[in-house]
């Protein structure tokens, strides 16, 4: 594996068997980079005009978390589609394929939330864009990894930040529609226009399939059952589990700050809502910014101690939060909090892929991607819950606790290849 030279090493499964230049490396990094950002800038494009689809389809805040429930339902369809979507179509066509899944499905939220309001519209424009949401976001993680074990260097987590970036962009454009008037069906159809067509073009360079996508060049390829097989086997590995268990944690605590940090700085701390809001902005930028700059310390240090460390600190920051009775200790502890949770996504998905056996990359991450979504997806009402039993700072403590196990189920994710698997090992 090159670290710093101008070529790298074929793959031995579905790639070309000639070394690519630094130049096709990097334009395949830069490719991955964009489909992360379009994903994120999709989400957020429809999710800032939440307000706007509940007025224009005179929906009731039950009304709109049963509505949000169809997209959810339907991510969990794309993260299992997935795995096959992309051995039938290869990574260039299937990314660019659900990506456009995505934009038709923001053309119809578009119009069901204002043009011809429709609850039935924005329900079926959301499971189109769940469903392709979710099949991108394994596709993205198979081949950016794919991406790194070429280039020799840890991406994950500038990829995932990059997803970060495209939510800001996306939320930002949105409040800029709102705030001009511009009409939902006009802001999401031009949102799913650009979405559609720069996938297309980021696509373009990424790796097409030289061989037969299950990595067996001329060989016959397995029949489903068999390949339904080594798609269920992966749940019977107890390392992928694990890595499971870090990305459940992680992913929890990631989760939870979105839905509940600013409320606990008002409801729990007794804060105005303008300082909780200011107390989230916190949060994502230190989250981003440890995702920016975490490749290299991982690459310098190896996935295991890094995931530790970042563990013991996650639950030092929610330590100070829950329990701080300073301003400077919600500031500092949140800082803490954002840093501990942030790389715990990325490295899951680069662990789960980091197969000698490269055609199970995608049933692998697959399988961690539903665990680790589980979290996003349960753990908000679960808190919910909790926290009118018990105070909302009370029940924050669970992610305290599994910041803990996710630290303690570390040694799951240590590598496999590259330049620290024989030192971990």
């Amino acid at each position: 594996m090159s670290q710093h030279g101008d070529t790298a090493p074929a793959m031995t499964d579905n790639r070309s068997t000639e070394p690519r230049t630094r130049r096709e490396l990097i334009a395949w990094r830069n490719a991955i980079f964009a489909v992360f950002f379009l994903s994120g800038f999709g989400l957020a494009s429809w999710m800032a005009r939440i307000p706007a689809i509940r007025d224009h389809t005179e929906l009731t805040t039950q009304g709109v978390g049963f509505v949000i429930l169809s997209g959810s339902i339907a991510s969990i369809v794309g993260l299992v589609a997935a795995p096959w979507l992309l051995t039938r179509l290869g990574a260039r066509v299937g990314m660019a394929g659900v990506m456009v899944i995505v934009s038709a499905g923001l053309v119809l939220v578009g119009l069901g939330g204002s043009a011809t309001p429709s609850v039935l519209l924005v329900v079926a424009g959301l499971a189109l864009f769940g469903f392709g949401n979710g099949a991108v976001d394994v596709m993205m993680n198979v081949e950016g990894a794919e991406a790194e074990r070429e280039i020799g260097r840890t991406l994950m987590p500038l990829m995932h930040a990059f997803f970060s970036f495209g939510t800001v962009a996306g939320a930002g454009l949105a409040a800029a529609a709102s705030a001009l008037g511009i009409p939902l069906s006009w802001h999401l159809g031009g949102m799913a226009l650009l979405i559609a067509l720069a996938s297309v073009v980021a696509v373009r360079f990424v790796p097409a399939q030289a061989v037969l996508p299950d990595g067996r060049g001329d060989a016959p390829r397995p029949s489903w059952r068999q390949r339904l097989r080594e798609s269920l086997a992966v749940w019977a590995d107890v390392r992928l589990l694990l890595i499971g268990v870090i990305m459940l944690g992680m992913a929890f605590a990631e989760g939870s700050a979105n839905d509940w940090l600013a409320l606990a700085v008002v409801d729990g701390h007794g804060y105005d809502a303008t300082i909780g809001a200011a107390v989230f902005t916190v949060f994502t930028i230190a989250m981003t910014t440890a995702r920016v700059l975490g490749g290299p310390v991982i690459d310098r240090f190896g996935r295991v101690p890094t995931l530790r460390v970042l563990a013991a600190t996650g639950v030092a920051g929610l330590a100070l939060f829950i329990f701080g009775t300073e301003p400077w200790m919600l500031i500092v502890g949140t800082v803490l909090w954002g840093i501990g949770a942030s790389l715990g996504f990325p490295v899951g998905m680069s662990a789960a892929a980091d197969v000698p056996e490269r055609r199970l990359a995608a049933a692998r991450v697959s399988a961690v991607a539903i665990i680790g979504y589980c979290a996003f997806l349960v753990g908000p009402p679960f808190l919910g819950f909790l926290g009118q039993q018990f105070g909302i700072l009370n029940a924050l403590l669970v992610i305290l606790v599994l910041m803990v196990v996710a630290g303690l189920a570390a040694p799951a994710a240590r590598e496999r290849t590259g330049p620290h698997a024989v030192r971990e090992a």
